[in-house]
């Protein structure tokens, strides 16, 4: 399957087929340096695999981690860009999940004001989510995505033949932006997660989840407006990653926290409860609220006194709200 992306300045396409990863040649062309990125968490023949079909391959292996999207680790695959002798003509492709994409694509976007980038996600998280509408970023410190930009990708291209390796709970990570999209915008989304099988059914969630952040990312590149609903969940969500210094708990965890916060309904709250418990995320996590609340202060979706925040009233139906950054504190 080949879904367009269509925007104001630039187009590319979303490649979903099993096996793509060794075609990656008959998509994009390979007959220039390529630098991949990777991490050591990701089996290292995907790596090899797409190395096979460059004209002059080279791979760099990150650790596996947030620690890894750091200006650190970006700075070092400037400077061995330069060694290389990378000219914009040139081109990176990022393989793996969301942390190697953000600083893969960092990198694309600032090196010599612009270079190509290919995305290979290789996570449900990084496939339904993170490799879709051009956001890039590193983190200082525990703050998340403080510095980034919009800088959108040649090709997208998921082979969920690399999901194979994936633990459970790094699957299920993934599929909570998903619950994001069903939530927001596409209630048989959300019905097929709530009654089906993640596994089963993975391709068709994929779909019709991509399709959800294709057409909002269509209107509104960026996040001038309508996009900010995709933030739904992710004001806690982040803050509360940051305060577990991103360790111990995923992003799609705290994410599922967030939303239970901004959801009004108590039906749905509950149906969302019932649904986390099925595949084995929590329901709440500890923290303390000042420490939360400090972290949100520091978000870059906030001003000098104010926040974007989105609430749910019921499924398909929310409001983007801006309130007073004390106020954040009742949801918390």
């Amino acid at each position: 399957m080949e879904i367009p992306v269509q925007l104001k300045q630039s187009t590319y396409s979303i490649i979903i087929e099993r096996g793509c990863l060794d075609r990656l040649h008959q998509y994009i062309s390979l007959q220039r340096k390529v630098y991949i990125i990777s991490d050591d968490g990701i089996p290292t023949t995907y790596a090899q695999q797409v190395k096979k079909q460059c004209k002059y391959g080279f791979i760099h292996i990150v650790p596996q981690g947030e620690k890894s999207k750091s200006l650190d680790v970006y700075q070092e695959i400037i400077q061995e860009l330069l060694k290389l002798r990378f000219s914009r003509k040139d081109l990176i492709v990022t393989i793996g999940g969301g942390m190697v994409s953000d600083l893969g694509g960092f990198v694309a976007a600032t090196y010599m004001r612009g270079i190509d980038f290919v995305n290979i996600p290789t996570t449900t998280l990084a496939q339904i989510d993170a490799s879709i509408g051009g956001k890039v970023a590193v983190n200082i410190g525990n703050l998340k995505n403080i510095i980034g930009a919009f800088y959108q990708p040649k090709l997208v291209c998921i082979d969920p033949d690399t999901l194979q390796t994936l633990p459970k709970r790094h699957y299920v990570n993934g599929i909570v932006e998903a619950i994001k999209a069903g939530l927001l915008c596409d209630p048989s989304l959300f019905k097929l997660i709530q009654h089906g099988d993640i596994f089963q059914d993975y391709e068709t969630i994929l779909q019709k989840a991509i399709l959800v952040k294709k057409n909002i990312v269509e209107k509104d590149e960026k996040e001038a407006g309508l996009r900010t609903i995709l933030n739904f969940g992710h004001t806690l969500g982040h803050a509360l990653e940051s305060c577990y210094e991103l360790q111990d708990v995923l992003h799609g965890e705290c994410v599922a926290i967030g939303m239970l916060a901004f959801t009004h309904d108590p039906i749905l709250k509950k149906q969302l409860c019932t649904l986390y418990e099925a595949l084995g995320l929590a329901t709440s996590l500890p923290y303390h609220i000042e420490d939360v609340y400090n972290k949100i202060v520091n978000d870059k979706k906030t001003d000098a006194e104010y926040i974007n925040i989105v609430e749910l009233s019921t499924i398909g139906i929310y409001e983007i709200k801006n309130i007073k950054i004390e106020a954040i504190k009742q949801y918390l």
